[in-house]
């Protein structure tokens, strides 16, 4: 009895399984882009002090602003570089504008 795999079945498998992945990946990136826009007033964004644009933020009001702070130089902004509405890590489910900015910024390394 011949239990091996041919090298067609096993290219055919890797080829299937990457296919998968890649579709994947690309139904991932439109449900991101269905998502809706986080508004200010979102219990979360207040808690948080989102701003959708870093130009408001007010230096005295929030001490651990510094001017160059926004969402797109953020450790937790995920999704596509260059989009200006991103998922956040602290934010599931909402984009979030990427020149905004909440006091939980973390510079990205």
């Amino acid at each position: 009895m011949k239990d091996l795999i041919s090298r067609r079945d096993a290219i055919k498998g890797i080829a299937l399984g990457a296919g998968t992945i890649l579709a994947a990946g690309a139904t991932t990136r439109a449900r991101a882009a269905d998502l809706p826009h986080l508004a200010p007033t979102d219990p979360v964004a207040v808690a948080l002090a989102y701003h959708e644009s870093a130009k408001t933020v007010e230096a005295a009001k929030f001490p651990n602003y510094k001017p160059g702070q926004m969402c797109s130089n953020c450790l937790q902004l995920t999704g596509k570089e260059g989009d200006a509405w991103r998922p956040c890590n602290l934010f599931p489910g909402k984009l979030v504008n990427a020149g905004g900015w909440c006091k939980v910024y973390v510079k990205k390394p």
